[in-house]
């Protein structure tokens, strides 16, 4: 039972501790409209179109490319020709596209963390090195 209430004020410690780190905001001025829809992701199709080949321009998708057959500078004419639907369509496929991990080892790690504290509290018994609290 004193193991469980020091445990519990172990966390009550460090959630208070972040407390502490937490910034408040405070407004400076006005802001303009164009302002607010660059925040919140209105952009003109030549910001598009640059976001494109601001892409293209990084070197493990010229590298892809080269594999392909396809040099730089006619990929770069090819996004020069497309309409501003088809430069912000592929804008916005590329905004989408995933950053590398998928959503598959953070949920395993959430049920690995919560099956832990499960075993330290005494509920389940999966991990045979953990000693129960209670």
């Amino acid at each position: 039972m004193a193991r469980t209430r020091r445990l519990i004020a172990f966390f009550v410690a460090a959630c208070v501790s972040f407390a502490g780190l937490v910034q408040s905001a405070g407004a400076t001025g006005l802001i303009s409209a164009e302002q607010v829809a660059a925040s919140v992701g209105l952009r003109t199709a030549a910001d598009r179109r640059a976001q494109v080949l601001v892409t293209l321009e990084r070197a493990d998708v010229s590298a892809a490319l080269a594999e392909r057959g396809v040099s730089l500078d006619e990929a770069k004419a090819r996004v020069a020709a497309l309409t501003d639907a088809e430069a912000t369509q592929l804008a916005t496929e590329i905004d989408k596209a995933p950053a590398g991990a998928s959503e598959l080892i953070g949920t395993v790690v959430i049920v690995l963390v919560i099956l832990l504290f499960t075993d330290i509290l005494g509920y389940t018994h999966i991990f045979p090195f953990i000693h129960p609290a209670r």
